[in-house]
């Protein structure tokens, strides 16, 4: 789980289907596409999502196709998330019950499946499953031995860092949560008021209008699919590169809207 600095890293927040918001990021950021269909940056730069690159926007099988390749080609890397977790065990053939966005993932499949045929379905599904299985809770990158960084989907303890067991996974895919409220929405705990030391703590999961620093610890969930932004950070040169979204996904609007729009 931990990963080096390399030549930078452009790391992204919650994408939830919107992959032309993407497309249109990687183009501000200069990646290229090359023969191979995978998208390059010229100088060496590799790409981090904080996952939920799927669910609630239109384009979830795109969104992961392109994290299978480019994941695969060692040109991106991206962490374990609440989403992923549940398609990756609905994928599997597990019981789960889709919603919040997730049964538009299904929809999609049965589409694919008509276009391309079961047997091509079962086998990216198969391709898919593993990806998301794999996929570790947060990943630390340093540079020549010193950590500098932290990406975790919904946030992490300061003494979870670099340890892997179920319990900090779903840490790491939820965030503390405290239960639900009257309407059914989690109740969190601000875990982020917790953290000491110099690492930077980078997290999505709960989307805010705009990126939020509090206590060495940066949400870069702008909320893209409820009408916000897609945002990247871009590392180490501390940078933020985003793009509007192009309608709001969701249907939620108003107070039920978590970015207010």
């Amino acid at each position: 789980m931990r990963i080096e600095l390399g030549f930078g890293l452009d790391i992204i927040g919650d994408i939830h289907a919107c992959f032309e918001e993407f497309m249109t990021l990687l183009d501000k950021l200069g990646y290229q596409k090359n023969r191979e269909g995978l998208y390059i940056h010229p100088e060496g730069r590799k790409i981090l999502s904080l996952g939920d690159v799927m669910s609630r926007g239109p384009q979830s099988i795109e969104c992961m196709l392109f994290f299978l390749r480019h994941v695969e080609a060692g040109q991106a890397y991206m962490i374990d998330s609440n989403h992923g977790w549940k398609i990756a065990r609905w994928l599997e053939g597990r019981k789960v019950q889709l919603k919040h966005g997730d049964e538009k993932v299904q929809k999609e499949f049965k589409n694919y499946e008509l276009k391309h045929g079961k047997k091509e379905t079962l086998n990216l599904k198969a391709r898919l499953k593993t990806l998301l299985m794999d996929a570790p809770s947060h990943y630390i990158v340093s540079n020549e031995g010193e950590d500098l960084v932290v990406c975790a989907h919904a946030g992490i303890k300061d003494e979870y860092i670099g340890n892997e067991n179920s319990r900090i996974k779903d840490f790491c895919r939820y965030g503390d949560v405290a239960g639900m409220d009257e309407k059914g929405k989690p109740i969190r705990r601000d875990w982020f008021k917790e953290h000491k030391g110099d690492l930077l703590i980078l997290w999505g999961h709960d989307p805010k209008p705009e990126p939020l620093l509090i206590n060495n610890t940066l949400n870069i969930d702008q909320g893209v699919v409820f009408g916000g932004k897609l945002t990247c950070f871009r590392f180490p040169e501390r940078e933020f590169v985003f793009v509007e979204a192009l309608e709001n996904y969701s249907g939620k609007t108003g107070a039920d809207n978590p970015i207010g729009k």
